[in-house]
């Protein structure tokens, strides 16, 4: 199982990637988005895919599961859409602004090809 979550983030990664060098601010604000998601399948895989009990003190169990993947997870996914949410309202007043949502005319490369 840990394999194809492996797989899967690092899918999501390299479309983040591919989407992250396009010229189109959406575009950008997707492949952060995703990328952000492929780091926390890969936090979550290297931590350990168990199943067991929470840790919780008088529990009698076989096995535990580790919280603290999880926790940090919580705390990056918090994080990302802060980022993601400010990102999104800085473009849309970008786009307000100057009516284009090209990453060359945002730069003032208007000649650039």
């Amino acid at each position: 199982m840990e394999i194809i979550m492996t797989i899967v983030a690092g899918v999501l990664i390299a479309t983040a990637t591919y989407l992250m060098l396009s010229r189109s601010i959406l575009r950008i604000i997707i492949g952060t988005a995703l990328l952000s998601h492929g780091a926390h399948l890969l936090l979550l895989t290297m931590g350990g895919l168990k199943r067991g009990a929470a840790p919780l003190l008088g529990q009698e169990a076989n096995a535990y599961t580790d919280p603290l993947p999880q926790a940090l997870i919580l705390t990056a996914i918090v994080i990302a859409f802060g980022v993601t949410s400010f990102i999104l309202v800085l473009a849309y007043r970008a786009y307000q602004e100057l009516k284009t949502d090209d990453m060359d005319q945002l730069r003032g490369n208007e000649n650039h090809e």
